[in-house]
């Protein structure tokens, strides 16, 4: 697997709401438009890069016929129409096919492990089927259009995600003005989120966010998540000076490594710039902020009614750390109570205990 595990632009679109990947989407068109007028005549593929746009291709169904440039749209469907050809037709070759059962395994071992041909027949051989050769797996394979073993295991974002999502943090500062004794001065806050569960561990706020002060921040966000069954094991952030060599030795004492996003690149760390315009837009910005205890206090409220009553759609509608709930037909008003957070600025319905 590559050193550095994020693609910006798999990171930009797994941050993107649908009317922002829809921009992306026409950008990326516009971009492929002039790369393309750069190459003078017709351009030829060989034939696994045509087993690549197919597979991707077929997904995508007839918006196909808007994204494709390389080809014409019925080029591609000339493509899709040889493949399928190819699919029904029986196997011809001489020598005797493998048992239906040998077959169903092999191909339940790629798709579960990821393996090359070599690892497959050893599979195979631990559980006493000797009698294959590394041929006739490559052959199965490319029957049921198995890719193998190294693009089968290439990383997608989904992929990744879906193996990490748990222990993927991100992590960004926030600052709002406050109104002191001594006149306006601006309180910086910083906030981990967790990529998969949207569960937010937040900072004291302060004046002067030091490396020593983001270090203690750090610390204290190893204390609440370090003992948990699923840990942090990445954390994004983004190239503020704030993030200093003392932060990143910090997690990596934890066993925590980071990934410094590019420059430039807010939408890359997009969940964290989301929670942040959530919080300002739906709590801070309603109120004049007196000093740091006056925004300690908001802070905390508010990431207590976020992470536990709040639904979120990436969450089902569920609340970041809240368990679905037993499955009911309907409810009377009787038996729901409506609870206020953050001075009552939000509320939220809950069930009255049994």
């Amino acid at each position: 697997m590559p050193a550095k595990i994020f693609h910006p632009l798999l990171a930009l679109i797994a941050s993107a709401t649908d009317r922002e990947l829809a921009k992306y989407i026409q950008y990326l068109k516009e971009e492929n438009k002039i790369l393309r007028a750069r190459i003078p005549g017709q351009i030829h593929t060989r034939p696994e890069e045509r087993q690549r746009l197919i597979k991707f291709g077929k997904m995508i169904g007839k918006a196909i016929e808007e994204l494709i440039t390389i080809v014409t749209p019925s080029t591609f469907y000339r493509w899709l129409h040889q493949e399928e050809k190819k699919d029904e037709k029986k196997n011809t070759k001489g020598g005797q096919r493998k048992p239906r059962e040998v077959r169903q395994l092999v191909l339940e071992i790629a798709r579960t492990t990821g393996f090359g041909y070599t690892r497959i027949i050893g599979e195979l051989r631990k559980l006493g089927i000797k009698k294959i050769s590394r041929q006739t797996i490559r052959n199965i394979l490319k029957e049921e259009g198995v890719e193998p073993g190294p693009d089968r295991t290439s990383d997608t974002w989904n992929n990744f995600l879906e193996r990490h999502g748990a222990t993927l943090w991100g992590c960004d500062f926030f600052s709002v003005k406050s109104v002191t004794a001594r006149g306006i001065e601006t309180l910086f806050v910083l906030v981990f989120l967790c990529i998969k569960s949207r569960e937010v561990v937040f900072s004291k706020s302060t004046t002067n966010p030091n490396s020593a002060w983001v270090v203690e921040q750090t610390e204290s966000f190893l204390d609440q998540t370090m003992n948990r069954d699923e840990k942090p094991s990445i954390v994004l952030h983004d190239l503020d000076t704030k993030f200093t060599k003392e932060f990143t030795a910090k997690l990596k004492e934890k066993g925590v490594r980071t990934n410094p996003l590019p420059k430039a690149s807010p939408n890359l760390n997009g969940r964290c710039e989301r929670f942040i315009g959530t919080i300002k837009m739906e709590c801070l910005r309603k109120f004049i902020i007196f000093g740091r205890r006056h925004l300690d206090f908001l802070v905390s409220e508010f990431c207590e009614y976020y992470n536990k009553y709040r639904s979120h759609s990436e969450r089902e509608n569920l609340p970041p750390i809240r368990a679905e709930p037993p499955e009911v037909e309907t409810l009377t008003m009787e038996q729901l109570e409506v609870k206020s957070y953050v001075g009552g600025l939000v509320k939220s319905f809950e069930r009255k205990a049994a």
